[in-house]
Formats: C-alpha cells, structure tokens, sequence
C-alpha cells in the first residue's frame, strides 16, 4: 500500500461539516472506550469491535448528529479503538511496556475515515465527493497510481488534507550491484560505510529564533483573547511545518538509499530509551523516526 496526501480547499460549509464529524467520532471513540473499561472493571467482561458496532443502528436513531455520519466512518473509529487495544495487548504479551488506550481531546482526534470507495467516496478530476458531505477542491499536485482502497481526511493546525490508501504493483527497481551499511548519528544524520555522511539538518533547532519570538507573544497576550489564540495557532503552525519538513527529509534519504543500494544494513536504535538522556532534545530534532519508518 502507498499514501498520496493532498490539500483540501473546502467551502466554509464543507469545513463545518468535517469538524463536527470529528467532534461525532471522538465522542464515540471515547464513549466506546468507556464502555470497554467499564465493562472489564465491573464484570471481566471483554467488549469487542463487533458488539460495538451492533450498537451503532441504535444509537442512531435517537442521536441525529450521529446519523448524519456516515456509517463507514462510524465503523472505522471503532475499529481504530479496536487496533489501539490490539497494539496494546501485543506490547503487553511481548513484556513491552504498555500505555493503557487512553481518551482523547480535540487536540488528538484530528481525523477520520471512508475504509471503502464503494458507495462512500469518488474521485474525479480533482473533485472529492464525500458521502453525507458533498464535493471539495483537491490540490492534485501528482498521479495517482494503482487502486484507492481508503479515503482519510485530515486536520493539521487550520489546514484540511486528504489521504489516500492506494493498492499499487511494486515494480522492482534497477540493480545496482552496491551494498552499503550506515550508522545514525546527532552531528550527521548518517555516516555510510563507503565514508560519505548525509548532513542533519536539524530543523527545530533552525527554527529557534521564531519560537520564542512567538512563545514571548502569548504569554504578553492576555489569556483567552483573540490575540492569543491567534499567536497558539502561529506557533502550532511552525511546529507543523517542523514536523512536515523531518518527516519529508527522512523519506528523502530512503528512497535515495533504495533506489541507490541493493542491500543496505542500518544500525538498529533503541529511540524511545535513547530520548530519555541528556541528549533527548538533539535526538528529538533527528528524523530517525520518518526514516526507519520508511
């Protein structure tokens, strides 16, 4: 499976819409959550996804907010609360240390999704028609190639994006006859066995000078004021855009490693025990994390 990401420009109306739906999603997330603690603390009981989603025609009836979502997107929040809990008996079994699921803010449900075109979703042009929502303007800056499964839509700070989940056929790529090894560092990113290193270019660390002048503008503002919140939003902008550029630096680097290399052998980090150090801040500003991901 492959991503494609793309800006939304949606309508005032459309932006209201997905807002509430969000605002519907993460009260079921919890809700069912709730439900899942309760159940165990009380009677040992296990709920699971299906007994959830049996539940969902009903609670339809008397809440008209809920039915006004589309009943793809109901079931795929249960089934992420589903995955949450799955993940966390995994670490659990496996000795891990394990976070309980916990409920989430606004803050921290920021999406949510059609899990099948069928019916839900359709892309023509750069026209998105969304199921029980309309059409909006998509920013397709590249071909789609290979079948969209999942349609997600996205909040990041003020801005709407759409992602799509896309069945494609890997094409092998070129040999190259070449093999390298790499090992992760703070001052460079990687330094590679044929004796070359990719620079970190340690975009937190850049974009110092620019937080504080705008973490010293809030706390002038007095709290709660419009002023105030238009500095929050300033600031979650620049940490977005942080967030956006390690994560593009890191998928940089690995794709020009597999498109270079055959075989490439790569230390193997322990980053959750390493950011708990002296150096967690320098380490936090790496895109390590993009990259093994990638």
């Amino acid at each position: 499976m492959k991503s494609y990401k793309f800006k939304l420009k949606p309508s005032k109306r459309i932006e209201n819409e997905f807002l509430e739906w969000l605002d519907v999603c993460r009260e079921l997330y919890n809700s069912a959550l709730q439900e899942r603690r309760d159940a165990w603390k009380l009677n040992k009981i296990s709920v699971n996804y299906y007994s959830q989603a049996a539940q969902l025609p009903e609670i339809k009836l008397v809440r008209e907010d809920v039915a006004g979502v589309s009943a793809q997107v109901l079931q795929s929040t249960l089934r992420r609360l589903s995955k949450t809990f799955d993940d966390f008996f995994r670490r659990v079994k496996n000795g891990k240390k394990a976070g309980f699921p916990r409920f989430k803010g606004k803050s921290f449900f920021d999406s949510f999704t059609f899990p099948q075109m069928k019916g839900a979703f359709n892309l023509t042009g750069n026209n998105l028609r969304l199921s029980k929502i309309g059409k909006v303007k998509v920013r397709l800056h590249r071909q789609i190639i290979g079948k969209i499964k999942t349609c997600t839509i996205k909040r990041e700070v003020k801005d709407w994006f759409v992602i799509f989940a896309v069945e494609d056929e890997k094409q092998p790529l070129p040999k190259t006859g070449k093999q390298i090894g790499a090992d992760a560092g703070i001052e460079n990113f990687l330094t590679l066995s044929n004796g070359s290193t990719i620079a970190n270019f340690k975009f937190y660390e850049s974009s110092q000078k620019k937080l504080r002048i705008v973490q010293r503008s809030i706390a002038r503002r007095k709290k709660a004021s419009n002023r105030q919140r238009k500095a929050v939003l300033h600031l979650r902008r620049i940490h977005q855009k942080i967030k956006n550029q390690r994560n593009n630096f890191g998928h940089r680097v690995s794709a020009w490693l597999v498109r270079n290399f055959d075989f490439i052998v790569i230390e193997d980090l322990n980053l959750i025990g390493m950011t708990k150090g002296f150096l967690a801040k320098q380490i936090y500003d790496v895109a390590w994390n993009s990259f093994y991901k990638s």
